[in-house]
């Protein structure tokens, strides 16, 4: 059996223990009918899309969502996942429709407002994605703030607004020490700016908790040819030539194009 099939049936078999268990629950209380709660259900097959979302299995995680709604369709949480599902797809007219209307049904949900301001700033709608991300944080219960300043802090850097950018990063750090791409954006801010010092301070951090990437390497490798460090930007860019000898950022070592 394959590693797709496994995963398939190790998920069904969850479904089915979870109905299974809302059955236990409700027993003696409520009838058959009465246990097959919609919203339970909703939130079974709502639950599994995301897995199969997770896993790349986009159809089947489709599906799942779709019977999620069929089960209970002021479902919000449902729609929000066939949003995400939706604009993994490419299919923007139908992701944001699906954001819209979790959002109708639950004008509060933080993750909602995190997808959906996302899915703005990749279309471009910077100061609209904000507005979302800031609806998101407005929530006391949001388990992940540092989501939502990360993401105002990367879509604020697109209408190349650092100042406003450096705000968000930092408060995401500060609530999550740990975020690579924080990190990232906040050396590269100060690169720009000519802190060197704090750009390496900040990149230093990042290469402590993340594997190399190109654009990093080459960062880094810059950060030290401007404080001087020969030695330093020499190991970042044979890291660079070594690991990763096709990217944009090795042929422009090659060309001699630092900036």
């Amino acid at each position: 059996m394959s590693g797709e099939q496994n995963l398939k049936k190790n998920l069904k078999q969850l479904l089915f223990l979870m109905v299974l268990g809302a059955g236990f629950l409700a027993g003696g209380y409520a009838s058959a009918e009465e246990q097959s709660d919609a919203r339970q259900r909703a939130q079974v097959h709502t639950d599994l899309g995301a897995a199969y979302f997770s896993a790349g299995q986009l159809g089947v995680a489709l599906e799942e969502l779709n019977l999620a709604i069929r089960a209970d369709s002021s479902f919000a949480s449902a729609y929000n996942m066939l949003g995400l599902v939706y604009m993994t797809l490419r299919e923007n007219d139908k992701a944001e429709e699906n954001f819209r209307r979790s959002l109708s049904l639950s004008s509060n949900d933080s993750d909602t407002n995190n997808n959906y301001g996302w899915f703005l700033c990749q279309r471009g709608k910077i100061d609209d994605s904000i507005r979302y991300f800031m609806a998101a944080l407005k929530n006391p219960l949001y388990a992940t703030p540092e989501k939502s300043y990360l993401n105002a802090g990367i879509c604020a850097r697109k209408k190349n607004d650092d100042v406003e950018a450096e705000e968000f990063l930092l408060k995401a750090i500060k609530l999550q020490p740990r975020q690579p791409q924080a990190l990232f954006n906040l050396a590269d801010i100060n690169l720009t700016r000519g802190n060197y010092s704090e750009s390496r301070k900040f990149i230093n951090q990042f290469f402590q908790i993340a594997a190399p990437t190109p654009e990093s390497l080459w960062l880094g490798m810059r950060i030290e040819r401007r404080l001087g460090n020969r030695s330093d930007e020499a190991s970042y860019g044979l890291q660079l030539r070594k690991s990763f000898p096709d990217s944009p950022e090795a042929q422009a070592l090659r060309s001699g194009k630092f900036e």
